[in-house]
């Protein structure tokens, strides 16, 4: 039997902070309590530090199969336990993609043999694989993802009629990205005679502009209101679509949800200056004006969850031309912190912060005993240092692509150990190589 006590813990936890000790007995929180004493324990002192759930990440590219050069399994699920994630929800468009029940099983036996922390992937809808979709298993697969707007990968889903047979029939939740195609082609094209080849980074916010993402958005929330489908609306990134969401019910009760990525929040058009194709990704990072609006839906409720979008390119690949960059950035590993970046600055509460990235993901996908600090649940569990300031350095990634857009920033708070189902993943800032993660269940949606 493995008994861990956490001492003079700070714990944050469903919107209260508090001062208690946490006894973990195998893989569960047995007791949170204060003052407690336990013999044959490993005991750490947590005096000075707060103690939150495992993050939960509903949205990453981990690129395993076909696509390992860039990222794995393996390499981006340590880099997440570094960052104080202990589950994620991984996206379908890897090679081949996830069209199929066995393709989909095929990255589950990855992950069982390799992650640190806990996993559930997507499965991939198409234009022509249904039948397919509806063999999903809805207790043991997190959703069902649609990109209604090409990205990394081939799957984009165009055909009106398909997209209404999928939200009339599927029953698991619907992911979508969403931005409409004909009007990113357009203004691509546009662009592409005046520049020719030289399209400058600065206009990708132009070309995978707002009016095409709040066309997509719109849509596919028309279609959920229609058939009645879950859907969450994945990344966010446009002062136009927030009125599209509602933050009057409570988030048990809200059949259309949304997110907010991180870099939407922390980056805008004036970065692409100095970071360039760096921050390439799609949606796109827009106006210094979107991303403040942004950050005020998120306190006023129109967002469910905060995630990454975690989608890793070697940096030869980031290298090239606007037109051949690819779209997506490396961000698990430092999530938290970036978010830590607005509670030092007194615009959002930690516990604020908690809810967004631990709570509301673990109720938002009804997930079974995880995303909170409750005896009887798993032991999902970081240590963080609020206090600490620090740079983010090349030396100190954990992303198999080995860079990232903060190198060089300086950030206040950082997680210092991670735990998953009772098993230290990360401990003192070092791996320990510990692969306890597990697939995760779901209560229906």
């Amino acid at each position: 039997m493995s008994k861990v006590l956490f001492k003079d813990a700070t714990i944050v936890n469903k919107g209260k902070i508090i001062e208690s000790d946490i006894l973990v007995v195998n893989d569960r929180i047995e007791r949170i309590d204060p003052n407690i004493q336990v013999e044959n324990a490993n005991e750490v002192n947590c005096t000075g530090k707060h103690i939150i759930p495992g993050i939960i990440d509903d949205q990453v590219h981990f690129r395993e199969p076909g696509l390992t050069h860039k990222a794995n399994i393996a390499s981006e699920s340590r880099a997440a336990a570094a960052g104080g994630v202990t589950s994620f929800m991984e996206m379908p468009n890897t090679k081949p993609p996830a069209l199929t029940q066995e393709e989909l099983q095929k990255k589950y036996d990855i992950a069982h043999q390799s992650s640190p922390i806990n996993y559930s992937f997507y499965m991939g809808a198409s234009n022509d694989n249904i039948e397919e979709v509806l063999k999903t298993d809805k207790e043991k697969v997190c959703g069902i993802k649609i990109f209604m707007g090409s990205s990394t990968g081939n799957m984009l889903v165009d055909n009106v009629e398909t997209l209404n047979n999928l939200f009339s029939k599927i029953e698991l939740l619907i992911a979508c990205h969403c931005e409409d195609e004909g009007t990113i082609r357009r203004n691509f094209e546009l662009a592409k005679s005046k520049y020719g080849d030289a399209i400058p980074i600065a206009l990708h916010p132009q070309i995978r502009s707002r009016e095409g993402c709040y066309l997509s958005s719109s849509l596919a929330i028309d279609l959920a209101k229609k058939y009645n489908t879950r859907l969450h609306v994945l990344h966010i990134s446009t002062e136009d679509e927030i009125a599209l969401f509602d933050n009057t019910l409570p988030l048990e009760q809200k059949r259309i949800t949304s997110e907010v990525c991180v870099h939407h929040l922390f980056f805008d058009e004036s970065d692409y200056d100095i970071l360039g194709t760096k921050i390439k990704c799609n949606p796109a990072i827009k106006s210094a004006k979107d991303k403040a609006a942004l950050l005020q839906a998120l306190k006023d409720g129109y967002f469910d969850v905060i995630a990454t979008d975690h989608a890793p390119h070697t940096i030869e690949e980031k290298s090239n031309p606007y037109i051949d960059a690819p779209s997506g950035l490396p961000l698990i590993q430092h999530s938290l912190p970036m978010m830590l970046y607005f509670y030092h600055r007194g615009e959002l509460s930690l516990e604020f912060i908690i809810d967004k990235m631990c709570h509301s993901p673990a109720e938002l996908f009804h997930i079974n005993g995880r995303g909170y600090l409750e005896e009887g649940y798993f032991a999902d569990i970081a240590i963080v240092d609020l206090n600490r300031d620090w740079t983010v350095k090349s030396s100190s990634l954990l992303y198999k692509c080995g860079w990232s857009p903060l190198s060089g920033y300086k950030l206040k708070g950082i997680v210092e150990s991670t735990m998953c189902n009772g098993k230290w993943v990360f401990k003192n800032g070092n791996l320990t190589g510990e692969k306890s993660g597990r697939r995760l269940l779901f209560h229906g949606n």
